[in-house]
């Protein structure tokens, strides 16, 4: 069995996103690693040089701004990657720039992949999800965060980056046909110093939406206030990946949020409580569980 990771990053070091330590969480359970690294103000070129060059294949892009609308540019930037993956592997690990894989999820990932390697009914792996918020100590709990997705897709290039590059989907916008797997990816893209964020907001929604849309939603402010639209957050009980552990040392984060004052609206007290007693999610599912 073959593995490939793939990725794509623009100003990694600039925004403060942790692809190295992404590159690294899974980077053991792949034979090799292609990257679209698109054209950067700092040094995000050379940080992917220096990280495993023998086993990393990096393509250099030219990302096209002009897409704005629903972070297209995202998925472009995707396949680009997913393209140049070879037709000798036989599934290709995604991994975006703020996710991290645990080290102790490993074997069951590998055992996933062997299980339904042959199996082609399966286009794809599906990851529960950790969204830490703020600091490394609160995780999002509402309906807001994605609670699954699909990080492993089998290398058939009739596959393709979906929307923003949340998802994929395949031949004529057809859902894949994927199976859970008993594994977590640990999302830390809102975990940043508050003025690296709010920058991060600005450029970010710049892929999504027009200058007058971002002006009246976003602004320009020198910090982005964390506290403004929390609605539920929980203190994460558990250990971090390894490859992240350092970074965490060295945080000094000041985000410091009090759970006694979620404010849960009867809408997500209901879906909380269907998801705890019955059995029952409500969340989007840009997938097919078989």
């Amino acid at each position: 069995m073959k593995v490939t990771g793939f990725s794509f990053i623009r100003n990694a070091i600039k925004y403060d996103y942790p692809i190295k330590q992404a590159i690294l969480s899974i980077l053991p359970i792949c034979d090799e690693f292609v990257i679209a690294v698109g054209k950067s103000e700092d040094g995000t070129l050379d940080l992917i040089k220096s990280i495993n060059p023998k086993k990393i294949k990096i393509i250099e892009t030219e990302w096209d701004d002009s897409l704005r609308e629903g972070g297209r540019v995202l998925a472009e930037e995707t396949n680009k990657a997913f393209q140049a993956i070879g037709n000798d592997a036989d599934w290709c690990f995604y991994i975006q720039g703020d996710e991290i894989v645990h080290e102790k999820d490993h074997d069951a990932i590998r055992k996933a992949m062997l299980q339904y390697k042959d199996d082609k009914r399966v286009d794809g792996l599906l990851f529960k999800y950790i969204h830490f918020y703020g600091s490394y100590n609160h995780i999002g709990t509402s309906s807001r965060w994605y609670p699954h997705e699909i990080r492993i897709v089998r290398n058939d290039k009739s596959i393709y980056s979906y929307r923003d590059a949340q998802g994929f989907r395949k031949g004529d916008n057809q859902k894949l046909n994927v199976k859970a797997i008993d594994a977590y990816i640990y999302h830390y893209g809102w975990v940043k110093d508050a003025a690296t964020m709010q920058s991060k907001q600005e450029i970010f929604h710049s892929l999504w939406h027009d200058d007058a849309w971002l002006e009246k939603n976003v602004g320009k402010k020198d910090k982005y206030d964390y506290y403004k639209d929390i609605d539920t957050l929980a203190l994460y009980k558990g250990t971090h990946p390894k490859v992240i552990q350092e970074t965490i040392r060295n945080s000094n984060l000041d985000f410091d949020y009090d759970i006694n004052f979620n404010r849960m609206t009867l809408k997500e007290k209901f879906k909380a409580f269907a998801r705890k007693y019955l059995g029952l999610d409500f969340s989007y599912k840009n997938y097919k569980l078989i």
